[in-house]
C-alpha cells in the first residue's frame, strides 16, 4: 500500500479540510515541521491562545499551542491508527538541538508525555546526534520520523537505529526529493543532461535499499514534494514515487491536484539504472556526497531560521 500524508497543520485546516480528507480516505497521516508551524502561528484563529499564555517564554507559548494541534490531529487520525491504516501525525524537535542527543532524547520523552497520543510520531534529524536519539527512542517504544533524509548513508543509519526498537513501533525514513532538482537543475542543463530526474532517483535508490531490508514496520517516506517548476504538473513527483510500501508526503495543493484521480504505481526503477544515470554526474561536475551535505545543512539552518523567527514573533 501507498500512503497519503499532508505535509501541513494549522487548526482551522485541522477542523475542516483535513477532517474531510480524513474521513474520505484522501490521506491517512499528517506531518509538520518548524516552517509549517512557524507559518500556521501568523493566523488570526491563534491569537486568542496566544493572548491567554501572555507571560509564558515564546517556546512554551509554542509547544502548548503545538501539542494542542498535534493532538487534535492524532485524535482525527485515530481511527485509521486502530484499523492498522496509519494514523499518524508528527511532531519534531527543536532544531536548535541538531548536535545534542541527549537534549532530543530530553524533548521527545517530553512532547510524547505532554501530547499522551499512540498515534504520535517524532521527527528526528538523520545525522549522528539524531541516529542516537532515535536509537534511544525506539527502545522506549516511541514511533519514529528520521527528518532531513538526502543520502542513503543517512537512510541506513537511522533505519539501524529505529530497527532497534520493537517491531510494534513505525518508523518512517523522509527522504528529501525535490531540493535536488532545485539546487541541481542550471548545472544539468549547462551539461545537457536530464533535469528533474536527481531528486526522484535518489530517492527511488533509497526506497530500494530500505526494501531490501525487509523490515515491516520501517517505510521510506518521499518528503519535499511541491513542485516550484512551472513546467512541471503538481503532481510530478507522485507520479513518479507511487510506490508499494511506502508514504507520500504531501503539500495540500497537491493533494488537491490528485484527490479525485486514480493513481497507478510507478516505474520501479532498479538501482543499477539510477546508478547508470548517477554516473554522468561527476563527469558534470556534480558530486553528489558534497550535494548530500549541502543541502542537509541547508535544510537544518532553514529549520532553524523558521523556529528563531517564530520564537521572536511570540515573544511579549
Amino acid at each position: 500500500m501507498t500512503s497519503i500524508w499532508v505535509d501541513y497543520l494549522d487548526r482551522e485546516f485541522l477542523d475542516t479540510t483535513f477532517k474531510d480528507w480524513v474521513n474520505s480516505g484522501v490521506v491517512n497521516g499528517l506531518t509538520s515541521n518548524p516552517a509549517i508551524f512557524a507559518n500556521a502561528l501568523k493566523k488570526d484563529i491563534y491569537k486568542e491562545d496566544l493572548e491567554r499564555l501572555k507571560g509564558k517564554s515564546p517556546k512554551e507559548k509554542y509547544e502548548e499551542i503545538a501539542v494542542k494541534d498535534i493532538q487534535k490531529a492524532c485524535d482525527i487520525l485515530a481511527p485509521l491508527y486502530d484499523e492498522g491504516e496509519d494514523g499518524y501525525a508528527s511532531i519534531e524537535v527543536d532544531p536548535r538541538l541538531i548536535n545534542d542527543a541527549k537534549g532530543t532524547i530530553d524533548e521527545a520523552l517530553r512532547l510524547v508525555d505532554k501530547i499522551q497520543r499512540d498515534n504520535v510520531m517524532i521527527k528526528i534529524p538523520a545525522n549522528e546526534a539524531g541516529f542516537k536519539a532515535m536509537e534511544e527512542l525506539a527502545k522506549r517504544g516511541i514511533n519514529i520520523n528520521a527528518t532531513l533524509v538526502f543520502s542513503p548513508n543517512q537512510a541506513m543509519r537511522a533505519l539501524e537505529a529505529i530497527s532497534k526498537g520493537p517491531r510494534t513501533i513505525d518508523g518512517v525514513i523522509s527522504v528529501f526529493v525535490s531540493r535536488f532538482d532545485r539546487k541541481l537543475n542550471p548545472q544539468l542543463a549547462m551539461q545537457n543532461l536530464a533535469k528533474d530526474r536527481v531528486g526522484f532517483f535518489n530517492a527511488i535508490k533509497i526506497y530500494n535499499q530500505i526494501e531490501e531490508q525487509g523490515i515491516p514496520n520501517i517505510r521510506a517516506l518521499f518528503a519535499s514534494t511541491g513542485v516550484k517548476q512551472d513546467y512541471l504538473p503538481k503532481d510530478y513527483y507522485v507520479q513518479n514515487l507511487y510506490l508499494p510500501h511506502s508514504v507520500l508526503t504531501l503539500p495540500p495543493e497537491v493533494i488537491e491536484e490528485i484527490k479525485d484521480k486514480e493513481l497507478e504505481e510507478s516505474f520501479h526503477f532498479q538501482t543499477k539504472h539510477i546508478d547508470a544515470f548517477f554516473s554522468f554526474l561527476t563527469p558534470g561536475g556534480i558530486n553528489l556526497q558534497k550535494v548530500y551535505q549541502e543541502l542537509f545543512d541547508e535544510g537544518v539552518e532553514a529549520f532553524k531560521e523558521a523556529f528563531e523567527n517564530m520564537l521572536n514573533s511570540l515573544k511579549g
